[in-house]
């Protein structure tokens, strides 16, 4: 397996998931479950599975591996209400950060449920996405909404007041009602089908600028956090590096039980699954050493006193241990027209990552590549997991985790039960206050030390779509590089020359504000079209390569139909009418006789295995 295979598009495979080699190394879980070699079920793409997309593991993986899935999740879920919380103006709010956590969770798992069981059907996380980051920040650097000095400072902060409660609850009301219209147009354009016709247009070098700068204008948020104690944050990134890099490889030996075995040591990948969240939790340990000996200083004024474990204390105790989010719950969402186009850059962006992450995840769990009826389904089904994230409030959308694709290829476990396991723990963590205040507890310049791995990484993936493309063309040089400098060029003229741009109409100065302003569309622009207006052969350009990384094969349709037809018998026993099946977003019916005929074709092999495999597993396996 080549790093090129496990992520077809634009993933964001977690370096530590890798070896020199390129392949992705089991963990524990499916070696002592399975053994090395033998148990395990071949998925389509010739992977080695433990357990395809549609098994069902024994109760006590699907929960552990849930959980594993949830904390991959984790890092990037709670980086977006951190980061929005400055523009917010909720940097001194503690508790109102811990509410935008737990709400993100709640939501994240709604639409990871969805997305599972009726979009696109993938074993797939849905989480907050950066791509909306950079727009937003754009939208909320207008005049209009910029944070007034006083609640940049601490001591005149009362986060329980009317006053303070309406400033940053009348900009979180703009933001979820753009998202909201926004989404809107995702909706369209999933279930119309439009995305099959817009993937003719849209090939690597308008991915590849528009992925790059959604992480690059954030480095300035990534150094403000580091930068309150620099030594803090390059030892949690030496803790990151350390675990994903050099340590990947190293088993740990861990307490399992089996019925031949008994009690015995098995070896454990601990490094290459939880390097983040291992690195950020030694460093946060570390911080509340040096605040117990008093070696980080206690004057506000001073430089380190952010990474202080104490300042953010009283916030765990004040948050409720059972808090429900619901719609509408910061007030009724309000609408203008600079937030609905910069939003739609940032839709736009995750609509194409998505498609990406679809067809990585197919090939890690042992599906064929999704027809085109399931891709229009997860779009639109991404859609309305916008709509519930901008009515709850989230403060950002809903895409594809493309780091959890890359955990399918640690566990071997394609599983859908597993996700659906996952979700569930999104929902619970989202109802726990607790939780949420724990995590907005961490201390800044940790945060700022995940946030630079993170975006580099995110950088990084944009660029490695390149690889489909030939670089030693001259044209594809200028494209990338000329598309990626404009991004960040234009948007930081327009920042500060906005008065140039005035035209007289607010709400078209606010337009052309926040699009200028908003680097990935910019960048992304440019590239569509510059590499669908200057000549070049389709080889050249990367579209062939890529065609046929994501091209399935014909003699597949019955596993389709098994793997991405509706659930519950939507479509087959009920539902059932004639034009059913000429809705893009719905599977399109074979004759009777012959679906049958393929549908068992397709069971008979795979369910002859399992049968053997499953029966001896379950009677002796009880490891945990």
């Amino acid at each position: 397996m080549t790093p090129s295979s496990d992520k077809e598009l634009n993933g964001l495979d977690n370096p530590s998931f890798m070896g020199e080699d390129g392949k992705h190394y089991c963990s524990s879980l499916d070696r002592a479950a399975r053994g090395p070699e033998e148990g395990r079920d071949m998925g389509h793409s010739g992977i080695k599975l433990a357990y395809t997309v549609m098994e069902v593991p024994p109760w006590y993986l699907c929960i552990l591996l849930g959980i594993q899935h949830f904390l991959t999740a984790l890092g990037g879920l709670i980086a977006i209400p951190l980061i929005l919380s400055k523009e917010l103006c909720l940097q001194h709010d503690l508790l109102t950060q811990s509410h935008l956590i737990s709400t993100i969770f709640f939501v994240s798992g709604i639409c990871t449920l969805l997305q599972v069981l009726f979009g696109v059907r993938l074993p797939i996380i849905q989480g907050g996405t950066f791509a909306f980051l950079t727009p937003t920040l754009a939208m909320l650097s207008l005049p209009k909404w910029k944070c007034p000095s006083w609640t940049q400072n601490a001591t005149l902060v009362n986060a329980s007041s009317p006053e303070f409660i309406e400033v940053w609850q009348t900009r979180m009301r703009e933001l979820q009602g753009a998202i909201i219209v926004a989404s809107c147009f995702q909706i369209f354009v999933g279930f119309s089908g439009l995305i099959g016709f817009l993937m003719r247009f849209i090939g690597p070098l308008t991915i590849a600028p528009t992925i790059t700068l959604v992480a690059l204008p954030l480095f300035d948020s990534a150094g403000d956090e580091a930068g309150q104690h620099w030594g803090i944050a390059f030892m949690t990134i030496s803790f990151i590096v350390l675990f994903s890099q050099y340590l990947k490889d190293v088993p740990v030996p861990l307490p399992s039980y089996q019925g031949g075995k008994k009690c015995h040591l098995s070896p454990v990948y601990l490094f290459q699954i939880f390097p983040v969240l291992m690195g950020l939790s030694l460093s946060w340990l570390l911080c509340y050493v040096l605040t117990v000996t008093d070696v980080l200083p206690a004057d506000p004024t001073a430089y380190g006193h952010l990474a202080r474990t104490d300042i953010r204390g009283d916030v765990l105790s004040q948050a409720p241990w059972f808090r429900l989010p619901y719609p509408g719950q910061w007030g009724v969402p309000t609408v203008s027209l600079a937030g609905i186009f910069g939003i739609l850059a940032g839709v736009i962006s995750s609509m194409l990552e998505s498609v990406g992450d679809y067809y990585a995840c197919a090939r890690l769990a042992g599906a064929p590549p999704p027809p085109k009826h399931a891709i229009s389904r997860g779009i639109g089904v991404e859609g309305i997991g916008c709509l519930l994230a901008g009515a709850w409030g989230t403060g950002n959308g809903t895409t594809s985790y493309s780091e959890n694709v890359g955990a399918l290829g640690i566990t071997k476990v394609g599983s859908r039960m597993v996700i659906i396991a996952s979700a569930c723990t999104m929902l619970l963590s989202g109802i726990s206050g607790k939780v949420g205040a724990m995590l907005a507890s961490i201390p800044t310049p940790v945060i700022g030390g995940v946030f630079l791995v993170m975006f580099g990484v995110i950088t990084a993936v944009g660029i490695s779509n390149l690889q489909y493309t030939d670089m030693n063309s001259s044209r594809n040089i200028f494209i990338f590089g000329f598309s990626v400098f404009a991004g960040l060029t234009v948007p930081n003229w327009a920042n500060k020359n906005s008065t140039l741009l005035e035209t007289g109409i607010i709400q078209l100065d606010q337009v052309i504000q926040v699009l200028l302003t908003t680097g990935m569309f910019v960048g992304g622009l440019l590239g569509f079209i510059l590499d669908n207006t200057i000549p070049g052969t389709q080889e050249e350009r990367g579209l062939l390569a890529w065609k046929h990384s994501h091209k399935a094969e014909a003699d597949i349709s019955q596993l389709i139909s098994k793997v991405y037809d509706l659930p519950f018998g939507i479509g087959t026993k009920y539902c059932a009418v004639s034009w059913f099946q000429y809705l893009p977003a719905c599977p399109k019916r074979l004759p009777g006789g012959k679906r049958m005929d393929e549908l068992k074709a397709a069971g008979q092999e795979s369910s002859v295995r399992a049968s053997s495999e499953r029966d001896s597993e379950i009677g002796a396996d009880t490891r945990i």
